[in-house]
């Protein structure tokens, strides 16, 4: 006997997969969706001495498509191929946002298949001093209705129990009373007529949600595959029919389920404690206010940086102290020699290099994770919704470019969730110039070794440098997308509709574990991308070797060797293209190791200023290095203005690889990484160029 085929689904957020893990155990499995880069999760549910196949389907709001998730969600439900109907939909339901969710459960309800409501988040409902009526939601929706909690798996026995008496007697819920458009039921019989037949399976009542469904989703911008031809032309021409009678097909749809929802959710929402939820509102009208709300999170950024720089300070310190230690050992232990060499000037040196930064970066997933479980981040997102719509973004951006702080593959990937094609590849366009966790160890190095550490007012110089550059990148990115908008890529963009999450206390177990791991995936990376490049860097700086001058001191050992090698050569060929930006070859040399990855920049200068140098308890950390850098002439390589200028440089320049790949597999072609290097390259060097010619001309150092 097959497996019945049971699909989770849901509003983004509403902990959907939360409940999918705790119901499947993780045993779950993760591909793709066929034709589109949609994750699918399929895992096994046992129900007794039933085995069920569970999909968790893509977080959506509605059923109305135009993205790529919302259009697996309408061929998922109505057994549209690839798939087969299900046996049953589990409806997650938030109960903290009730209202929004009840307008994808009408939507479900329409296609006539056996429902189970699972209201979630109960117990932060309850902590507002409210409570969702379970028996009266079954009785207005005709579905059975449980209260769970996904996180903790509360009520999880009851989910089961009543899943399990569904299948064993399916019944198609009642039609809702709101469902119904007489004004344009001569339009949708035309669309019904258009629908091939393999559509709704014979249904009449599916039938009728498909022709709502089309007519709300299909127009001329959308980017929707599993339309055919003739249902396209039938909405296109029953559109224009409708507004020729001066109807408004959206409204016409969508404004009496919403109506419906306002007149019955006091009946559904019962408040327990009266007033329990006005501290929320109180604290909303602070955070959210229109001239106080963005100082405020400007505030909580610098706060957040100072705790960067104080707190990890003393750990960074301790980690080059424990590398300084194990090169001291391997130097000490083994007799001279290039694979010696190999292990301390490559391996420890530059790996080392970057590795140091990781209390740092950890802190910082630390602290955005914490922000954003409190429920602030997504107030920081609608104070600027209203700022990037003006720039020609949609509010659904800011999610991507917020992901972007920490890496920019994951935020473009992120971007699959927006309605337009044009949306997502202005998006991706911009995310890369957000000051993701790789420019962190650079931004920290340069910061560091070349700025005053001095206090005021409680922040030092460092950390206000900081926030300045993580501001700077996003306007930069804001200013960027206006550009796009206005030449490669234009067209309205998409209003952006959300509720507001509760606030809520971080649990300290998800926010540790997310940035444990995100702190091991930047583990993962210093131990694949940064070592190879280490290695192969490490040998361009070492070969040819030269032979040891008559006396000559080790440094001037060591520049002769870092000046003969394969890397100064090319450091070399990049000078003049780099001189003006006040760089020199070394710093070239940087350079061209950073497009690997970003982190590699701070692994090749520790190759550069430490190939060859003694490493033992004198040795110096690789910021006083950078900090008493000097040219021939005796002038200083790094200056606070050349640091400026290259701090600048590496906040817009595109060095990344892997960026540049996954740029590559979400637009399927080589067009748009390529525009994104090119433009990123020039803007960078420009910009750079403007900041060091023009200190120079303020008479700056």
């Amino acid at each position: 006997m097959a497996e019945p085929r049971v699909v989770l689904a849901g509003n983004p957020n509403s902990g959907k997969t939360s409940l999918f893990n705790r119901l499947t155990g993780l045993s779950l499995k993760v591909g793709n969706y066929p034709g589109v880069t949609v994750d699918r999760h399929e895992g096994r549910l046992t129900l007794g001495s039933r085995s069920v196949r569970l999909e968790d389907l893509p977080g959506t709001y509605s059923l109305s498509s135009q993205s790529a998730e919302e259009e697996i969600a309408i061929c998922a439900l109505t057994g549209r191929a690839p798939f087969e109907p299900p046996a049953a939909v589990v409806l997650v339901l938030d109960g903290t946002q009730l209202g929004r969710s009840l307008y994808l459960a009408l939507q479900v309800l329409e296609l006539g298949l056996p429902t189970l409501l699972a209201v979630n988040m109960t117990d932060e409902l309850e902590r507002a001093g409210r409570r969702v009526d379970l028996e009266a939601l079954a009785a207005l929706l005709g579905a059975p209705a449980v209260s769970i909690v996904a996180r903790t798996g509360a009520g999880l026995d009851d989910l089961r129990t009543e899943l399990a008496r569904m299948l064993d007697r399916p019944v198609a819920p009642p039609l809702p009373a709101c469902c119904a458009e007489p004004e344009l039921e001569e339009e949708l019989q035309a669309i019904e007529a258009a629908l091939p037949a393999d559509a709704h399976g014979g249904s009449a009542r599916r039938s009728a949600a498909l022709a709502r469904w089309a007519l709300l989703s299909v127009d001329a911008d959308d980017e929707l595959r599993e339309v055919s031809g003739p249902v396209r032309e039938a909405v296109l021409a029953q559109r224009a029919r409708a507004e020729e009678r001066g109807l408004d097909p959206d409204l016409l749809l969508v404004a009496p389920r919403y109506a419906w929802i306002d007149a019955h959710l006091p009946e559904l929402l019962v408040e327990v404690r009266p007033g329990a939820a006005a501290w929320s509102e109180r604290a909303d009208r602070v955070l959210l206010h229109p001239l106080l709300g963005l100082p405020l999170f400007l505030l909580v950024m610098g706060a957040l940086f100072q705790s960067l720089f104080a707190w990890s300070d003393p750990l960074i310190g301790a980690v080059e102290t424990a590398f300084g230690a194990l090169s001291s050992w391997v130097q000490a232990t083994f007799e001279p020699s290039l694979l010696r060499d190999l292990v301390t000037e490559g391996l420890i040196a530059g790996v080392g290099s970057v590795v140091v930064f990781l209390p740092q970066i950890l802190l910082l997933f630390l602290f955005l994770g914490i922000l954003e479980a409190s429920g602030y981040m997504a107030r920081v997102a609608w104070l600027m919704d209203r700022l990037m719509r003006s720039m020609g973004l949609t509010g659904r951006a800011f999610v991507p470019m917020l992901s972007g702080f920490a890496c920019a593959i994951p935020a473009i990937m992120a971007t699959r969730t927006m309605e337009r094609r044009r949306d997502r590849l202005k998006t991706m366009m911009v995310v890369p110039l957000m000051t993701c966790s790789a420019r962190l160890p650079v931004y920290t190095l340069i910061i560091g070794a070349l700025f005053p550490t001095q206090v005021w007012l409680g922040l030092s110089a460092g950390s206000v440098l900081m926030v300045a550059m993580y501001l700077f990148g996003t306007v930069i990115a804001l200013i960027a997308a206006a550009v796009l908008s206005r030449t490669l890529l234009t067209g309205p963009s998409v209003p952006l509709v959300f509720e507001l999450p509760p606030y809520r206390v971080p649990q300290p177990g998800p926010v540790l574990r997310g940035a444990w791991s995100k702190g091991v995936a930047f583990l993962r990376e210093a131990g694949s991308v940064i070592f190879v490049a280490t290695v192969a860097l490490w040998a361009l700086l070492s070969f040819p070797q030269v032979e040891p001058g008559e006396g000559l001191s080790e440094q001037e050992q060591h520049a002769a060797q870092l000046e003969a090698s394969f890397a100064g050569d090319l450091g070399k060929a990049l000078e003049p293209v780099l001189e003006p930006l006040g760089f020199d070859w070394r710093i070239g040399v940087g350079l061209i190791g950073a497009f690997a990855a970003r982190e590699v920049f701070v692994s090749t200068l520790g190759l550069v200023y430490g190939v060859g140098g003694e490493v033992d308890e004198e040795s110096v950390s690789l910021r006083e290095r950078v900090r008493d850098a000097r040219r021939p002439d005796g002038t200083r390589v790094f200056t606070p203005l050349v640091g400026l200028s290259l701090l600048v440089f590496f906040a817009l320049a595109c060095q990344c690889l892997s960026t540049l790949a996954v740029v590559k597999r979400e637009t399927n072609g080589w067009r748009w990484p390529l525009f994104l290097f090119a433009y990123m390259t020039a803007l960078a060097w420009v910009a750079s160029f403007a900041v060091y010619q023009g200190g120079q001309l303020l008479g700056l150092a």
